[in-house]
C-alpha cells in the first residue's frame, strides 16, 4: 500500500472489533493492498472488558502512525461505527470494515476507482463480498447463512460512506444493538434524504467464522430488530432493502401448534393436544428436512438441525413479541409520517436521484 490518497479521494477506515483473531488478518490485508492508503485507521475497541491484550499489537507497522484505537463502550456495532467515523478526522469518505473480513490484494486501487467515479449525489458505495465455501462437500446451514452476505445490499462488512451524508442523517441508529439491520436502516434513511447509493468494484472476502451448535437459535434475536425496522420505515421496508422475508409466519404457526398441544394436555383435552402435537411435529420435521437436505448430512449436522429446528420457531416468536414491547413507542422515520418533511435532495447537475 502506498501513502494516503490525494485530498479529494482521502478516506478513513473504521473497524469496530470485539478483539477477534481476524482483526490482525484484516489489518494486514489492508496494509498490503495495492493502492493509496487510508488517511487514518480507527479501530473501535467494543469489548465489554477492554482490559485484555492491547489491540495495537494487531496493527501492522506501516499503519501504526495513522491508526487510532478508541473505546466503544460495548454498546454494539452501530454505536461503535458512530464512535469511529466521528473520531476519524475531517476526511470526505469513511470506509467501514468488519474485523473478520479480508480486503483483496488490489483493494485500495479499486476503492480509489470507486471513489473517483462517485457523483456529488453519491452517499455510499458497496463492495463485492465473497464468502468462500468448502469445495469438497456441501456447505452446512451456518455456512449457507454466511454465504447470504454475498448478496446482501449495503452490508457494512465493507461499505464506503461520504462523511457529509453520515452527518446529514445522524449516522447509525444506535437502537440496533446487534450486527443486524443497522446497515439497511442507514441506507434507507440516506436514500430518503435524497442521496444515491452505488455498487463498487473492490472485492473483500468474508470467511465463515467458527460458530457453535446453537448459533441459528441466537440469530432469532433479529426478529426484534425487524419490528424496529417496520416502526421506522413502514411495512414496505423489506422490498426496498431487498431483504428476504424468512419463515416467521410458519414459525408462529408451529409455535402456536406446540402451545395448543401443551395446553390441551394440561387441560385434559386430548383431541386438542393430539391435533396440536401433530401440527407441531409436521412443521418441525419439514423445517429440519429443508435445512438438512442441502447440507453435508453428517451425523453432527443432522443432530444440530434436528435440535435447532425445534427451538427456532419459539425463539423467533419470543423475539418478535419482545420487539413489539421494546419498540412499541418508536416513532416512524420522518419521511413515513403523514405530513412529514420532504426528503432533502442533493442532486448533481442534470442528474435524477433514486427514490
Amino acid at each position: 500500500m502506498t501513502g494516503p490518497a490525494a485530498p479529494g479521494g482521502e478516506y478513513a477506515v473504521v473497524v469496530p472489533t470485539l478483539g477477534r483473531p481476524g482483526l490482525g488478518v484484516c489489518l494486514r490485508a489492508l496494509a498490503e493492498a495495492d493502492g493509496p492508503g487510508p488517511a487514518r485507521v480507527v479501530v473501535v475497541d467494543d469489548r465489554p472488558d477492554p482490559a485484555g491484550a492491547p489491540l495495537t499489537a494487531d496493527v501492522p507497522p506501516s499503519l501504526r502512525s495513522r491508526t487510532l484505537v478508541v473505546p466503544g463502550g460495548a454498546r454494539g456495532p452501530a454505536a461503535a461505527r458512530n464512535t469511529g467515523w466521528r473520531a476519524a478526522g475531517d476526511v470526505p469518505w469513511i470506509v467501514f470494515l468488519d474485523d473478520d473480513v479480508v480486503p483483496g490484494p488490489t483493494w485500495a486501487d479499486d476503492l480509489a476507482l470507486d471513489l473517483a467515479g462517485a457523483s456529488v449525489a453519491t452517499a455510499g458505495i458497496t463492495a463485492r463480498i465473497e464468502v468462500p465455501l468448502p469445495a469438497d462437500r456441501r456447505p452446512t446451514d451456518w455456512e449457507r447463512t454466511t454465504a447470504g452476505l454475498a448478496t446482501a445490499r449495503w452490508i457494512t462488512a465493507d461499505m464506503a460512506y461520504r462523511r457529509r451524508a453520515l452527518e446529514a442523517v445522524g449516522g447509525f441508529d444506535e437502537r440496533f444493538r446487534r450486527a443486524f439491520r443497522e446497515d439497511a436502516d442507514l441506507a434507507l434513511r440516506v436514500l430518503d434524504a435524497g442521496w444515491t447509493l452505488s455498487e463498487g468494484g473492490r472485492t473483500t472476502t468474508h470467511p465463515v467464522r467458527p460458530a457453535g451448535r446453537w448459533v441459528s437459535v441466537r440469530l432469532q434475536a433479529g426478529n426484534a430488530d425487524d419490528v424496529l425496522m417496520t416502526r421506522l420505515h413502514g411495512r414496505g421496508w423489506w422490498r426496498r432493502a431487498g431483504a428476504p422475508r424468512g419463515r416467521l409466519p410458519v414459525h408462529l404457526a408451529v409455535t402456536a401448534a406446540g402451545l395448543a398441544a401443551v395446553g390441551g394436555a394440561l387441560s385434559g383435552r386430548a383431541g386438542v393436544a393430539a391435533v396440536g402435537a401433530a401440527g407441531w411435529l409436521a412443521g418441525t420435521a419439514q423445517f429440519a428436512l429443508a435445512r438438512i437436505l442441502p447440507g453435508p448430512r453428517t451425523r453432527d449436522e443432522i443432530v444440530t438441525m434436528a435440535l435447532t429446528s425445534a427451538l427456532i420457531p419459539p425463539a423467533a416468536a419470543w423475539h418478535r413479541l419482545r420487539g413489539y414491547v421494546v419498540h412499541r413507542a418508536a416513532p416512524p422515520h420522518p419521511s413515513h409520517r403523514p405530513g412529514g418533511p420532504a426528503p432533502e435532495h442533493r442532486p448533481a447537475v442534470g442528474e435524477r436521484l433514486e427514490s
